[in-house]
Order: C-alpha cells, then structure tokens, then sequence
C-alpha cells in the first residue's frame, strides 16, 4: 500500500478579490524565468487602457495553468458546445476593436 503526502491549504478569498476583475484582453510576455500576464480591460471609443492586473508565473507554473485552461475549456465545450473564435483579421488577428456594435459618432 502505498503512502499518500497531501498536505491540505486553507485558501482565503476576501469580498474584495472575490468580486473580480474583468479584462477582455490578455498580453503574454516571457523572459528565460517567468511568464507575464498582463490583464486589460479595452473600452470602445477610447484609445488608452490600462493593465488591471499582472501575475507573474514561473515557466512550471504557466505550463501548469495552460494545462489546466485546455482541461477546463475541454469541459465548458463538452456541456456548452464550442466556443467560437472571429475570424476577422482587419483588427489585430480577430479581436474585436468596436466590440460588434454600431461605431459612435459625435
């Protein structure tokens, strides 16, 4: 019989981080000990957005995560069905500038 090590974590949520941040655009940068995720919330009609969050992983870690997000994608799209991704290459590679609505004019 083989002997099991789990050691258990007590993990703290406060009201606060609970609430979440919401970001529609993620930037990826690596260095040769971590990975950067900078998280970004882009509003239409406004040409500045600022990083609302940034986790910094070393390289385990983002392979651990990256695992983790293709696990839980496979299973929102087993239940939900696939998630589309636009095809629209004139912004960028398909992110949505105008975010699918009319364009406002003054």
């Amino acid at each position: 019989m083989e002997e099991q090590n789990e050691t258990q974590i007590n993990i703290e949520l406060s009201e606060e981080v609970a609430e979440g941040i919401y970001a529609n655009l993620a930037i990826i940068t690596h260095s040769s000990s971590e990975f950067v995720l900078d998280f970004i919330r882009v509003m239409p009609g406004v040409p500045k957005a600022k990083v609302k969050s940034r986790i910094i992983l070393t390289p385990e870690h983002a392979k651990r995560l990256l695992t983790a997000l293709e696990d839980n994608v496979e299973k929102f799209e087993a239940v939900n069905g696939r998630i589309k991704i636009g095809n629209d290459t004139t912004n960028g590679g398909g992110f949505p500038m105008t975010f699918g609505g009319p364009i406002g004019q003054a």
